[in-house]
């Protein structure tokens, strides 16, 4: 990857999206279409088609027919395998212009939207590739030796709506297994970060997938999203984004043929600092928790919670390791920050400044909007933190990293679980003891212990509480996806 490869990319230009329906691109049945804005220069470079409900239900109905067709799950294993092998080399293939793309619709910085973009999607589709061929039933007991077969089908048609931050990673993790199981899917980008989920499903085409497996609709949450979460043709929803929207999703599944819902709806990740960590490998394992994708994820670990014996310390070394980042243009070489991801995420970052500020939090660094305008935002660091401030009880979904200060295991515990999200946590000690102990008492579906960023397509990744319902990744990802039959036969 070059800078001049990149500067080629960046400004191509992008032909108007359109929606892909049973195997064919289309129109939105309205012809209405949505401008996508770059927030790295908050201009308007293409636009994507903004699909109607009738579109919606098109899709549905193109993915139902594929479903009972049985091209696709029928097919043997190997075959299908063979296909989605093709589809991750076509992306490998095209892995810089798929990462380019992506950061001009986002505005994450490239390096590392190379390996958790098209990297991860890549690694992703790969593994369930080859999982497809080792899903075995079993064999039950039964009380009058009848012959007890467990079988394992695939759910149907698969309904997936899947956020900015991350499309092709998180995107991956919904398509990859859904498709793996034989399952037909109804694939819903973000309306401000779509480009690369399109592109990707024209290579799957490309990849031999049969027409109606894939299809992808364009458009606003509350006509698309909807649609998709109403239908009674709908089997599986796969959904990630926030928690009110979650609650709607899971009302709509409810109220239609009350379809099974993976949500994962967000976090508050504390990051627990201890006395006896290494200072300075947890200074870096928060800047990647905190800064990464400019502190839009969901389990950015903002909520830094520091014991006494070290506080002062680390709020120096976190305050100095802040302000030597780089901010600007992810496409440009060295930039470890890029913008926000638009006004309103903007004010919300805003807003929980100043809110810890009024309530008695003092600013080491940063504090406010960058200099070089438009969304970015100064990476922030604050000190003096209480419970009561809404950082503590929000998602930020910006760079801003809020120290708050403990004295036991037990009172860093209680403030972790303090919060109505369980989605990650993060450790920093050298206590193998205090690791295991400290991991078991935290209310949290996943823990990092001694190190940021962790998700990887092998680990399962969800939480508890208010985080949401089910696992994507692993093994336990293939399962949101399958129906489990039971066949007794007499013998």
């Amino acid at each position: 990857m070059t800078q001049a490869e990149i500067d080629r990319l960046r400004t191509a230009k992008i032909a108007p999206q359109q929606l892909l329906i049973g195997g064919g691109w289309r129109a939105s049945e309205s012809e209405a279409a949505m401008e996508v804005i770059s927030p790295i220069d908050g201009k308007a470079f293409t636009s994507i088609a903004s699909g109607s409900k009738a579109d919606t239900e098109a899709a549905i109905a193109a993915a139902r027919q594929s479903f009972e067709r049985g091209v696709w799950r029928n097919m043997p294993p190997m075959a299908r395998k063979a296909v989605l092998l093709k589809w991750a080399d076509l992306i490998a293939a095209d892995a810089l212009a798929l990462t380019v793309l992506g950061v001009r619709d986002n505005g994450t910085e490239i390096g590392m939207a190379q390996k958790a973009e098209a990297g991860s999607a890549i690694n992703t589709i790969r593994y369930y590739a080859e999982a497809i061929d080792k899903i075995y039933g079993e064999v039950a007991p039964t009380p009058d030796s009848h012959l007890g077969l467990i079988l394992r089908e695939p759910g149907g048609v698969v309904a997936a709506i899947v956020p900015w931050n991350f499309p092709l990673m998180i995107g991956a993790w919904k398509l990859a297994p859904a498709l793996a199981m034989g399952n037909s899917v109804v694939l819903k980008p973000a309306e401000t970060a779509s480009l690369s989920l399109l592109r990707i499903a024209q290579l799957a085409l490309e990849a031999g997938l049969p027409e109606g497996v894939l299809n992808v609709v364009t458009g606003a949450g509350d006509v698309v999203g909807d649609t998709l979460s109403a239908s009674m043709d709908v089997d599986v929803l796969a959904f990630t984004g926030s928690g009110p929207v979650g609650g709607l999703i899971m009302q709509n599944a409810g109220r239609s043929n009350r379809k099974r819902c993976y949500l994962e709806l967000g976090g508050k990740s504390p990051n627990i600092v201890f006395d006896d960590a290494n200072v300075e490998d947890a200074v870096k394992g928060a800047i990647s928790g905190i800064f990464a994708a400019t502190g839009q994820t969901c389990i950015a670990g903002s909520r830094l919670l520091v014991q006494d014996g070290i506080y002062d310390e680390f709020a120096r070394r976190l305050t100095k390791a802040s302000e030597a980042m780089k901010v600007g243009n992810g496409m440009e070489d060295g930039v470890e920050q890029g913008p926000i991801i638009d006004g309103q995420g903007l004010d919300k970052i805003e807003r929980h400044v100043a809110d810890a500020r009024a309530k008695g939090a003092e600013v080491l660094t940063g504090g406010g909007r960058h200099a070089l305008g438009g969304t970015y935002f100064e990476p922030t660091v604050l000190t003096g933190m209480t419970p009561e401030m809404e950082m503590f009880r929000e998602e930020t979904f910006g760079p801003v990293a809020g120290l708050f200060r403990f004295s036991t295991d037990d009172e860093a515990v209680a403030m972790a679980n303090d919060t109505e999200f369980g989605l990650a946590a993060y450790i920093f000690t050298n206590n193998t003891s205090r690791l295991f102990r400290v991991s078991e008492a935290l209310e949290y579906g996943m823990v990092s212990a001694n190190t940021g960023i962790f998700s990887s397509e092998v680990g399962p990744f969800g939480g508890v509480k208010s985080s949401g319902l089910g696992r994507e990744g692993s093994k336990y990802g293939i399962d949101e996806f399958l129906e489990i039959k039971f066949v007794c036969v007499g013998l």
